[in-house]
């Protein structure tokens, strides 16, 4: 009788769920991109998710605050410079898995296995399809030149998308060059650095400015909204380096009290499933290179993207702050 509820209970329960197991999340994400798949993952596989959700940096105090009682199994959010600084305060626990260092190209986690990329995020340029023609824009550096003088948007310098672009430009073409770049563009601005990426393109809609660099996901949830607006992408540097790309990620905490369960979310969330519903939600790129990208995003058309190891953004994020104030980027 034991052994038929035994078998009984193996046919019932997913093979993979544990009575009682459960994840804890600290999340910089939203929670509406998030929650579709926990629950997709409860479904399949019995494991509960528990999620505190904040901005980055507040999360990283958390966690540093809470030490070895933290109730955290794994650190989830956004931009390469957050992942960095977690894994640089030591936060952050190196972690072993086949599924992930053979899913996730070298160049998009941690060399020391403490975070990994779920998923790519492309910040690129938008044009005035009515002003600019696409031939103009052979790369970043273009926007420092003469000819865009008062016909370019950015982005404010607090926001870390900008830093990380910033970094990963002094990483590959060194300070100089860098500074020299970002002085251009702010000499090119035709308003103040705006608050957000919608605005920017808002503003190039309007008729405020021509171009401007932007997240695709947000192009992608505007022209949702309003697809009569005048936008375009652009991917520059196709002949150099490639489009910046960034990613979100997580890596598992220090002091998880869950490490097993959280490695196999991990390794659930680059898989198909679950990174088709991040394409999905939030029209973003998978890291998954076996799956295809959602179909309003291929649309946009492909791109040749930098293959330089992401970690770069990290390391150099304090310079880029650094040069970004020093040229006058607010």
């Amino acid at each position: 009788m034991k052994r038929f509820i035994v078998l009984l209970l193996g046919i019932i329960l997913p093979c993979s769920a544990v009575a009682g197991e459960e994840v804890v999340i600290y999340s910089a994400r939203k929670d509406h991109l998030i929650k579709p798949l926990l629950d997709a993952y409860r479904a399949k596989t019995g494991v509960e998710s528990k999620i505190l959700t904040d901005d980055a940096a507040p999360l990283l105090a958390r966690l540093k605050a809470e030490g070895a009682n933290t109730p955290a199994d794994l650190l989830l959010t956004v931009d390469v410079g957050n992942l960095w600084h977690a894994a640089n305060e030591g936060v952050l626990a190196p972690l072993s898995s086949t599924v992930l260092t053979e899913t996730i190209p070298a160049h998009l986690r941690d060399p020391e296995h403490r975070w990994f990329a779920l998923t790519i995020r492309a910040r690129t340029i938008v044009y005035h399809t009515g002003k600019v023609k696409p031939a103009e824009l052979p790369g970043y550096a273009t926007l420092a030149q003469e000819a865009w003088k008062g016909r370019l948007c950015l982005r404010t310098s607090k926001k870390v998308y900008n830093q990380s672009l910033v970094a990963m430009m002094i990483a590959r073409l060194g300070a100089e060059k860098s500074a020299d770049i970002v002085k251009g563009w702010i000499n090119n601005l035709a308003l103040p650095p705006l608050d957000n990426d919608s605005k920017v393109m808002e503003a190039i809609a309007a008729g405020q400015c021509d171009v401007g660099i932007v997240n695709t996901y947000y192009y992608g949830e505007l022209l949702e909204k309003k697809p009569e607006l005048p936008l375009a992408l652009h991917w520059p540097d196709q002949e150099g380096d490639g489009v910046h790309i960034n990613i979100s990620g997580a890596g598992v905490t220090a002091h998880a009290k869950h490490k097993e369960a959280a490695k196999k979310l991990l390794e659930w969330l680059v898989g198909a499933e679950a990174q088709r519903l991040f394409s999905d939600l939030n029209k973003e790129y998978p890291v998954n290179a076996s799956v295809a990208p959602n179909a309003k995003i291929a649309q946009w058309g492909s791109f040749k993207a930098d293959a330089h190891p992401i970690a770069l953004a990290g390391r150099h994020q304090a310079e880029a702050v650094m040069l970004m104030d020093r040229a006058g980027y607010k």
